[in-house]
C-alpha cells in the first residue's frame, strides 16, 4: 500500500513538545522556524511518497544480488538513489561549509523517519553516511575533511561502519584486522569484516569505508583499535577516482528481512592490502567510532518509529476496508468493517500510541541534541548534552523493541491475510527484526543506560528528567474530564516505579551487580514507556487547549493519550516489581546451567 507520512502529527510534536521556535532562536539557526520546517516536511514527504515508497516491495521481492565481487541493488534504487543526492537530503544536518544545508536534527529527524517509513531497506545507505559524515567532521582532518564530507553528502560517494569480525561479534575487544604502516602516512590493511550494511553496491562511485584495526605493537583489547579510512576506489588530493583499492566485497547475507539492503562480507588485503588513513590519533578508534555509533544508534531508534507507522498505516487502510461479523453490541444485523470490533480498535490503538509516544522522544531527544550543541551557554549545553545521551540508548532500544510488536499487532490486524505476503503487512514485520540487534542489541543499549548513563552520575540525570515530569503531572491534576484523571494516576505511579528503579540501580550496581543487570532491559523499557507516556501526557494538555480549533486532530489527540495510560503506562507497577524483586541469589539467577 501507499505510504503517507503524517506530517500535521510530526509539526505538532515538534511544535509544541520539541519547541521548534525555541531552537531557531539558537545562533546558526535563526532561519530553522516552524514555516521551515513546514517547507521541508512536506517536500520530504512528496519525494518519499512518489519515489521512495513504491520501491518498498519490490526491494522485498527483488533484493541485492551478489555476483563475482560486485552488487546490483533492486531496479530502481540507483535512480531513486540518484534524486535522494540531487535533492540535498543527505546533508539536511550537515554544514553549509561543506555544502550541507546546516538544519537543527529535530528538522532533519522528521525527514529521517518519512524516508525510513518509505522504504527501510533504502534508507540504510543514507544513516551509515551520516555516521561516515559525523566521525568525519569530529576526528578528520582537514584534508579528509575536504576530500570525503563533500562527496558523502552530495550523495556521490557513501559511507560504510565496519566494526566486527567472524570471531567478534559484538566484543570489538577481539578485532584482529590489522594496519601496517607504509612509512608515507598510509597504511595497508588486512583482515574481514562482516554484517557490512551496503559495503558494496551499485548505487554511487565510490564508498568510503572506515574501518577499525590495529596497528603493530598496540595493546590488547578495544584500548588498541585504532580507525582508518578505506575507499573503494582511491583518490588524488583532487578527490578524483583513481585505481580500485584491495578491498572486496566476497558474499552478501540472505536475511529475513531489509532484503534489499546488501549485508556484505568485506575482505581487505588479498592482493597486497587495502590502502588506508589512520583518522584521529591511533588507538583511539573504538571512541571515534562510537561517534559514528551513536548516530546511527539514534537513527536505527527512528526506524523503529518509521516501520511502526508504516504498519498502523497499513493496518488501518485494512481495518476500515475487511468486512466480517456482526457487531458484538447489535447495533447492526450485517457484518461491518472490522474496525468496528472493540479488539480490533485495541490492536489499533496500541500501534498508534506506541508509535505516537515513541515519536515524540525521539523528536525531544533531537532538540536537546540541538540545544546541547548551539545553545551560546556553556552549563545549559552540558545538562542538554547529558539528558540527549541518556535517551539515546532509550530512543533506540524501546522503539525497535516495540516495533517489533507493533508490526506482529499489523499482521494480525490483518488476520490470515497477515501471514500471506502479497499483503505487505508481514514485509514490516520481517523488517523490523534486525532493529533490536544492530548498532548494538537491547541488552548493549540497556546496559548503557545503566553504566554510563544512571549510576556513573548517581542517578542525577535521570531524577533530574524525573523532577521535569513531576511539573507535568501536577498540571494534569488540576484538569477535569477520564482522560486526565487516568493519565494523572498512571504517569505518577509510572514516574515513582521510575524513580525507584533508578535508585535500586544506583545502590545495588557494586554490591550485586547481576541483579541490576538482570534488569537492564526491563529498566529500559520502564523508561522508554514512562518518558513517553510523560510526552503524551503533554501532548494532552496542548490537544485539550486547542481542541475547537480542529475537533478531529485534537480529539484523536486525546484518545490516544488516555489509551496510553490506561494500556501502556499501567504497566510501570509490575515492570518495576520484576525489576527490584527475584534477581538476587534467591531467584533465577541462582539456577545452575544444567537447570536451563
Amino acid at each position: 500500500m501507499s505510504y503517507h507520512a503524517p506530517v500535521k502529527d510530526m509539526l505538532f510534536v515538534m511544535k509544541e513538545l520539541a519547541d521548534i521556535e525555541g531552537i531557531a532562536a539558537l545562533p546558526g539557526f535563526e532561519d530553522a522556524n516552524l514555516d521551515t520546517a513546514r517547507a521541508v516536511l512536506e517536500e520530504a514527504a512528496r519525494f518519499n511518497g512518489e519515489v521512495v515508497a513504491p520501491l518498498n516491495v519490490e526491494g522485498d521481492k527483488n533484493p541485492s544480488a551478489w555476483k563475482d565481487g560486485e552488487v546490483i541493488t533492486t531496479p530502481g534504487f540507483k535512480e531513486a538513489f540518484k534524486q535522494f543526492g540531487e535533492g540535498g537530503w543527505q546533508g539536511v544536518l550537515h554544514p553549509v561549509e561543506y555544502d550541507g544545508q546546516g538544519l537543527p536534527k529535530l528538522i532533519a529527524t522528521p525527514c529521517i523517519e518519512m524516508l525510513n517509513s518509505a522504504n527501510l531497506s533504502f534508507a540504510l545507505c543514507p544513516l551509515l553516511t551520516d555516521g561516515a559524515i559525523e566521525a568525519l567532521l569530529t576526528a578528520g582532518t582537514d584534508e579528509q575533511k575536504q576530500r570525503y564530507v563533500p562527496k558523502l553528502i552530495s550523495g556521490e560517494w557513501t559511507g560504510t561502519m565496519n566494526l566486527t569480525e567472524p570471531q567478534a561479534g559484538s566484543d570489538l575487544a577481539l578485532v584482529r584486522t590489522r594496519a601496517e604502516p607504509q612509512g608515507d602516512g598510509t597504511f595497508k590493511l588486512f583482515g574481514t569484516k562482516i554484517f557490512i550494511t551496503y559495503g558494496e553496491h551499485d548505487m554511487a562511485k565510490n564508498i568510503a569505508h572506515l574501518v577499525l584495526a590495529r596497528m603493530p605493537g598496540a595493546p590488547e583489547g578495544v584500548k588498541g583499535i585504532s580507525l582508518f579510512i578505506v575507499p573503494k576506489f582511491l583518490t588524488n588530493d583532487a578527490g578524483a577516482l583513481g585505481e580500485r583499492n584491495d578491498v572486496h566485497c566476497v558474499s552478501i547475507e540472505h536475511k529475513l528481512g531489509i532484503k534489499a539492503s546488501p549485508t556484505a562480507v568485506l575482505q581487505f588485503g588479498d592482493h597486497g592490502g587495502a590502502v588506508g588513513e589512520l583518522i584521529g590519533e591511533e588507538n583511539r578508534g573504538l571512541e571515534y567510532m562510537f561517534i559514528m555509533m551513536n548516530a546511527a544508534r539514534f537513527a536505527v531508534g527512528l526506524q523503529g518509529v518509521a516501520v511502526s507507522e508504516r504498519a498502523y498505516q497499513q493496518a488501518v487502510a485494512f481495518a476500515k476496508d475487511r468486512v466480517q461479523s456482526r457487531p458484538v453490541d447489535g447495533s447492526a444485523k450485517q457484518p461491518v468493517s472490522i474496525i468496528h470490533h472493540p479488539d480490533v480498535r485495541r490492536m489499533l490503538l496500541t500501534m498508534r500510541s506506541l508509535t505516537e509516544a515513541s515519536r515524540a522522544l525521539a523528536y525531544v531527544a533531537a532538540a536537546h541534541c540541538d540545544l546541547a550543541h548551539h545553545h551560546p551557554d556553556e552549563t545549559t549545553r552540558a545538562n542538554h548534552q547529558a539528558v540527549y545521551e541518556f535517551l539515546v540508548p532509550i530512543v533506540k532500544g524501546w522503539s525497535t523493541e516495540l516495533s517489533i510488536d507493533v508490526t506482529s499487532l499489523g499482521v494480525q490486524v490483518h488476520g490470515g491475510m497477515g501471514f500471506i505476503e502479497e499483503t505487505g503487512a508481514a514485509q514490516h514485520y520481517r523488517d523490523a527484526r534486525i532493529l533490536s540487534i544492530y548498532e548494538g542489541t537491547t541488552a548493549i543499549q540497556a546496559n548503557d543506560l545503566i553504566g554510563r548513563k544512571t549510576v556513573r552520575d548517581g542517578g542525577a540525570t535521570a531524577l533530574a528528567i524525573l523532577a521535569q515530569m513531576d511539573q507535568t503531572i501536577a498540571l494534569l491534576a488540576d484538569r477535569d474530564g477520564q482522560a486526565f484523571t487516568s493519565m494523572h494516576r498512571h504517569l505518577g505511579a509510572g514516574s515513582l516505579a521510575l524513580a525507584r528503579v533508578v535508585e535500586f540501580m544506583v545502590a545495588k550496581v557494586k554490591s550485586d551487580p547481576n541483579a541490576v543487570f538482570a534488569g537492564s532491559v526491563p529498566y529500559l523499557k520502564l523508561a522508554g514507556i514512562v518518558l513517553g507516556g510523560w510526552q503524551m501526557a503533554r501532548a494532552l494538555l496542548v490537544a485539550s487547549d486547542k481542541r475547537a480549533e480542529d475537533d478531529a486532530f485534537y480529539g484523536a489527540k486525546i484518545a490516544t493519550a488516555q489509551f496510553f495510560a490506561e494500556h501502556v503506562l499501567s504497566q510501570a507497577p509490575g515492570i518495576e516489581a520484576s525489576i527490584v524483586s527475584g534477581n538476587g541469589q534467591e531467584g533465577y539467577l541462582a539456577m545452575s546451567e544444567a537447570q536451563f
